[in-house]
């Protein structure tokens, strides 16, 4: 089975030559294969028609056509087209009751489809966009199997779903005034004090949706998820703007939810899915073309399959790499020049104070940045990239910083490439910028979109291209993964190790996905204290220290897998949590 893609936010006719049309061979012998279609003023191409030579492709100057090559039996499962030479999607996982079925693969592959057809919102064509969809053509497919059992009652409306979206920064705009209300015209179980218990609400019940910070609105849209009474319950991306005390909260809170109702969950903090997770369906394909859904595994194989990148019983590559995790700690000392010292530090900033110990930081180290939302990470960095002024002690500084704040908003008129090379100017040029931060960061493919119009995950990629593109001596980022799906924080991750240890410069990184924490760092600070009260930061540590001192304030220890030497959490209370805890080791040890 042929499919010919369109990227049409790539495409642009009026700034190009038509190469598409003009080299195409059946084209240039009176065959029509490509033309502009009239509805969007993009290119179309005729799937019967074309030949599969690949020459538009490679002559498209905005890299906006995908000519693919899938197997035939995939014809008769296609669940999804969203028009022509626009995304399909093939297959659907089965949502069970007493189970969470997690759904893992790159962003653009058809994850919130999935979800948006199993919840009831969206009706299936099953690749007839042309018609106007049915259920009962879906049920007629789908007849006979469990998947029709599943969606006989959603399509009979005998089953009403519980859907906590991928965007919670909407929420602010579809209602208006306090958390506790909300919850409140919402609470169909009678369960509103147990969820503000377990999710700790309490702190902000009375505080108006507007001025809630991103963490906040997540754990209100889980809640109101929760406290509806539904059939299936549905979860995109509930770990995002959490730290890992609330992703662990939020976790036990879904998956004592699944033993009444089915759940599933799309979640990209590797650890945090491994930990609630029973079965997992993999999507792979090409972001924005096509997703196919894999066949359903136990969760610790699945993500070690994702890992390794290659399906076996598919006999499918979807990564050309592994990546890997190293079951040692580090060396435990890190010796080098030093670039940045710190003093005790002490910072006052609208009622939250926050102190440090001192702290030297070497060139050439990367240092990991730790601890609960609202403790002074964000504050610290500030005050070391300048932006902020300590009521007491100066930090000492032989370098210059470039830095990536928590909260981006790129406001541009132009594209991305234009606001590359007037940021960054002949650097983008170079062969550096182009291996090591243009390619792992994936830019190629936006190079042409227009920076008002990306996604979050697009920004987020553009500024730490920015951050570590600019000549430096410490770079500051803070939070790079958010938005990044599991596979581009892996490969983010691995650029901002290589580019220090290519160029032999510093960074620290505030982030909270404990893997992204894992690969990229050498050493760790840890931050604690009463979040939007005080804060206390101390280190850097070496990793074993700084993870024991860290995880053990969490409560939680990790094991190593020994097929992949990744981590994982262990289950509260189990034989290796206990050995663990009494040993003092909570994050290096095999199992």
């Amino acid at each position: 089975m042929k499919i010919a893609v369109v990227f049409e936010d790539k495409c642009h006719p009026d700034r190009c030559n038509l190469e598409c049309m003009g080299y195409c061979p059946p084209m240039r012998t009176g065959t029509e294969v490509i033309w502009l279609s009239q509805e969007t003023g993009k290119a179309a191409i005729s799937e019967e028609t074309c030949i599969a030579c690949g020459i538009c492709v490679k002559k498209c100057p905005f890299d906006a056509i995908r000519i693919i090559g899938l197997p035939d039996e995939l014809e008769g499962e296609m669940v999804q087209r969203f028009g022509m030479n626009r995304f399909r999607l093939f297959r659907l996982p089965v949502p069970r009751q007493g189970q969470v079925m997690g759904l893992l693969g790159p962003n653009g592959i058809g994850k919130t489809t999935v979800i948006n057809i199993l919840s009831g919102h969206l009706v299936p064509n099953l690749g007839e966009y042309e018609e106007q969809p049915t259920w009962d053509r879906v049920l007629d497919r789908y007849s006979g199997t469990e998947l029709y059992n599943y969606l006989r009652p959603i399509a009979d409306e005998e089953w009403r779903t519980s859907l906590k979206p991928q965007y919670v920064d909407r929420l602010p705009q579809l209602h208006k005034g306090e958390v506790g209300d909300l919850l409140k015209r919402v609470d169909e179980r009678g369960q509103l004090d147990l969820i503000v218990q377990e999710l700790e609400l309490k702190s902000f019940l009375h505080h108006d949706l507007k001025n809630l910070s991103g963490g906040e609105l997540q754990r209100t849209a889980i809640a109101a998820t929760l406290l509806k009474d539904a059939h299936a319950y549905f979860f995109d991306e509930p770990s995002s703007y959490l730290d890992i005390y609330q992703r662990l909260r939020v976790a036990r809170v879904i998956h004592k939810l699944s033993l009444e109702r089915p759940t599933v969950v799309v979640e990209h903090d590797l650890a945090v899915l491994d930990f609630l997770v029973d079965m997992v369906y993999l999507l792979y394909g090409e972001q924005g073309a096509y997703g196919i859904v894999a066949q359903p595994r136990p969760v610790r194989t699945a993500i070690n399959v994702y890992l390794d990148g290659y399906l076996k019983e598919e006999n499918i590559r979807f990564r050309r790499r592994q990546i890997k995790f190293e079951a040692r700690a580090p060396r435990p000392e890190w010796r080098a020049e030093p670039l940045l010292f710190f003093p005790d530090i002490e910072v006052d900033l609208d009622g939250f104070t926050l102190g440090t110990g001192a702290g030297t930081i070497g060139k050439g180290e990367v240092v990991g940045v730790v601890g609960p939302n609202a403790t002074g990470k964000t504050t610290f960095v500030r005050v070391l990239a300048g932006e902020l002024k300590p009521t007491k002690g100066n930090v000492e500084s032989s370098g210059t910083v470039s830095y990536k704040p928590q909260y981006i908003q790129l406001i541009y008129e132009g594209n991305v490439r234009e606001l590359l090379l007037g940021r960054l100017g002949k650097a983008v040029e170079t062969s550096y910028f182009k291996t090591e931060l243009s390619s792992p960061l994936e830019l190629e493919a936006i190079m042409e979109k227009e920076v008002n119009s990306l996604s979050g995950g697009e920004q987020q990629r553009v500024s730490i291209a920015l951050c570590l593109g600019r000549e430096a001596d410490i770079y500051l980022l803070d939070e790079p993964s958010a938005y990044l799906d599991s596979n581009q924080r892996m490969q983010t991750a691995r650029a901002i190790r290589r580019a220090m240890e290519s160029s032999g410069k510093t960074a620290l990184i505030v982030d909270h996905d404990v893997y992204f924490i894992d690969m990229v760092s050498d050493s760790l600070m840890v931050f604690s204290g009463v979040p939007a009260r005080e804060g206390h930061g101390s280190g850097p540590f070496s990793m074993r220290d700084g993870m024991n001192l860290f995880l053990k304030d969490v409560g939680v220890t990790f094991r190593r897998d020994l097929d992949s030497k990744r981590p994982r959490i262990n289950s509260p209370g189990s034989k290796l949590d206990r050995q663990q805890k009494s040993a003092g080791e909570y994050y290096y040890a095999l199992a």
